[in-house]
């Protein structure tokens, strides 16, 4: 059994070892100059203004999570798109395609949900 999972743990350790090496070399020979720059946060060129701790809508993060959540679902869509002729070639493309059309009809009852409960519009 365990010569079957040798491979992965060879290069499980193969990677935890070259990432050990970097930073203990890194720690090693990097320069270390302090400065006032060094420490300030840097966003997007533009310098920090105002308080870290600001409020935000909730409705910032509904969006956040609906982009997340309609985004990782259509990456599902992508293999079955791939892998359709060969679902039709071995005589099962009607039931995965009822399948898939059920998922996709699940998808767009929770979109037209959201769209009717306002959940898209921006400027509220």
């Amino acid at each position: 059994m365990l010569k079957s999972y040798a491979p992965i743990l060879i290069l499980a350790g193969l990677v935890v070892g070259f990432a050990v090496v970097n930073v203990v070399v890194s720690e090693i020979l990097g320069r270390r100059r302090r400065s006032v720059g060094k420490g300030t946060a840097y966003e997007c060129g533009m310098g920090a203004v105002g308080n870290a701790r600001l409020r935000l809508s909730i409705h910032f993060y509904l969006v956040a999570v609906l982009f997340i959540l309609f985004d990782v679902e259509s990456l599902l869509i992508i293999p079955w798109a791939v892998s359709a002729k060969a679902f039709a070639d071995a005589g099962v493309g009607g039931v995965v395609f009822a399948e898939v059309s059920v998922f996709v009809a699940v998808l767009a009852v929770g979109l037209a949900y959201v769209w009717r409960k306002g959940g898209l519009a921006w400027d509220r």
